[in-house]
């Protein structure tokens, strides 16, 4: 078994939410772009970067849906019924992990949202590198191109612009020393407290975030745009050759600083 003999790189692939925002029947990451399910690009993507282990944590009604999205995956899946937020979808998922054997040796742990399917490799192993050299806490982050402008409590009549070099995007997969996650996550639960991701969990609990380069192939596919956008992204990186795909990659690969 892949990973059985060395010490685990155990991605969490939440994948239970309801997308309310796509529409639809089918849950977004049982979709497909050009016949792959997004859920099961997901962890292979996280494969190449190198992890070894997954559990994905999906809505337990249709788990049949998502066993055949996840066939032939080329490392171990274990998945687990999520909860009602994606917080307790993670808690979920630390649980396995907790339990589990060998999967608790882990020393880094990656939390990855499964409706980002194209995230590059080497965006992957840049978050695991981090952590291995020390980092608590690690997120992917891309700048923000588009102009800002604050609307204090929601009220657009009153608007002012805002800095955007000051700005950066958070994308997943985010990385983590193991046991600082899991006491991060106890510790708000105890409180109480929510998040919105997890590298903010740990940062409320005083660990500091370290931010790697990501990438805009890392989209989060949230309406049907999204997945027309990444079907044809996706088609595009198909056809390249070597050298034109190398140029055309490169753009999707921006520096935090720039």
């Amino acid at each position: 078994m892949i990973g059985a003999m060395s010490e685990p790189v155990v991605a969490i692939v939440v994948a239970a939410g309801l997308g309310r925002r796509f529409g639809g029947t089918k849950p977004k990451p049982t979709l497909r772009i050009l016949g792959r399910a997004v859920v099961g690009m997901a962890v292979e993507g996280l494969a190449a970067g190198g992890c070894t282990d997954a559990v994905v944590v999906i809505n337990g009604k249709i788990s049949h849906v998502f066993r055949a999205a996840l066939m032939g995956s080329p490392i171990p899946v274990i998945t687990t019924p999520g909860g009602d937020t994606r917080q307790q979808s993670v808690a979920k998922g630390l649980e396995v992990v907790r339990n589990h054997p060998r999967l608790s040796q882990a020393k880094v742990i990656l939390v990855h949202d499964a409706v980002r399917p194209m995230m590059p490799a080497n965006v992957i192993e840049g978050v695991i590198q981090a952590v291995k050299d020390g980092a608590p806490a690690v997120a992917p982050a891309v700048p923000v191109t588009d102009s800002m402008r604050i609307v204090p409590n929601g009220d657009e009549s009153e608007n002012s612009a805002f800095d955007r070099s000051q700005l950066r995007a958070i994308q997943t997969p985010q990385g983590f020393d193991l046991q600082v996650l899991l006491d991060s996550h106890d510790r708000m639960a105890a409180l109480n407290q929510e998040f919105t991701d997890d590298v903010t969990c740990c940062e409320k609990n005083g660990h500091k975030v370290t931010l790697v380069p990501g990438s805009r192939m890392g989209m989060k596919i949230t309406e049907p745009a999204d997945l027309t956008i990444a079907r044809a992204l996706w088609r595009v990186r198909a056809s390249l050759g070597h050298h034109s795909g190398r140029r055309f990659w490169r753009q999707w690969r921006p520096e935090i600083g720039k």
